[in-house]
């Protein structure tokens, strides 16, 4: 593994990502998310935020045809009911049969077998993208057994060779979230420290991010711009954000609120001096 890492100052990331945001805002991506009920306004606002569109179709002999015309879709398995189950079977065949970029985010499996069985499903067909807590990923790459439900049990780095393998098997960008993310394509390695603890305490921080990552998959599409870049731009702008809301914040209540604030007034000309990252290939 190659130890030369680019300076922020000079980082390919962060200038992508100012330029992603912009083409974000300036033509809204259509963003497709069967998601966590618990989570599911919260994830609209926060994908209104940014500028983006959600439509939150989870219904079967919809969420297909609707993958199909969406500029990014989020399958994540938070609540996996019969009809999400079967939602997110439909919505990843369309979408794969559209070219429509998408993210998959495994909430919860190793221990839990329903939404295990389905996380396995789905990888097979080939997410542009993998998002998940280090436990999940691992647990996906049948490396462990799952963290304590939602939680992690396991570090970023110990993630690492299970998200190189993911990438390699599936041709995915895998994106392991934690203190410091890391995101691979298997080729190239992105670590961002930016981010902030109060994102851990308010529900559906993470699964928010998998939403957000959709948004710059879909704007990613009308710039030519890589998905890993695309994917590495989404967690540093949604992680700067947080930074700025945790600064106003009073506890986590007022940050949830920040953070849509945070959002919706980042400037892409912002990102590059907050940036704090490493950039290198394997």
């Amino acid at each position: 593994m190659s130890d030369r890492l680019r300076p922020e100052s000079e980082s390919t990331t962060a200038v992508s990502a100012a330029d992603l945001l912009s083409a974000l805002r300036a033509a809204p991506p259509l963003t497709h998310c069967i998601t966590n009920t618990v989570v599911t306004g919260f994830t609209a606002n926060i994908l209104l935020a940014i500028g983006a569109a959600p439509a939150m179709v989870d219904i079967v002999d919809e969420a297909g045809l609707f993958a199909a015309v969406a500029s990014g879709v989020l399958i994540n398995l938070g609540t996996p009911t019969p009809e999400q189950r079967a939602a997110s079977v439909e919505a990843a065949d369309g979408a794969v049969a559209a070219g429509t970029p998408w993210v998959l985010d495994p909430v919860a499996i190793g221990s839990l077998p329903v939404r295990t069985a389905l996380a396995h499903d789905l990888v097979a067909s080939r997410p542009t993208a993998i998002r998940g807590n280090a436990s999940e990923i691992l647990a996906l790459a049948g490396l462990a057994a799952g963290g304590r439900g939602v939680d992690a049990t396991d570090t970023t780095d110990a993630a690492s060779e299970a998200a190189f393998a993911l990438a390699a098997r599936h041709g995915s960008v895998v994106a392991v979230s934690g203190p410091v993310d890391l995101i691979t394509d298997g080729r190239r390695v992105v670590r961002i420290a930016n981010g902030h603890e109060l994102l851990t305490r308010v529900t559906g921080g993470g699964c928010a991010l998998g939403a957000v990552m959709a948004a710059f998959l879909g704007a990613a599409r009308s710039t030519g711009t890589d998905p890993l870049t695309a994917v590495a731009s989404a967690s540093l702008v949604y992680t700067i954000a947080a930074e700025r809301a945790a600064a106003r914040a009073s506890g986590p209540g007022s940050f949830a609120v920040e953070l849509l604030d945070a959002l919706a007034s980042l400037q892409p000309y912002e990102i590059t001096a907050a940036a704090r990252l490493e950039e290198y290939a394997l």
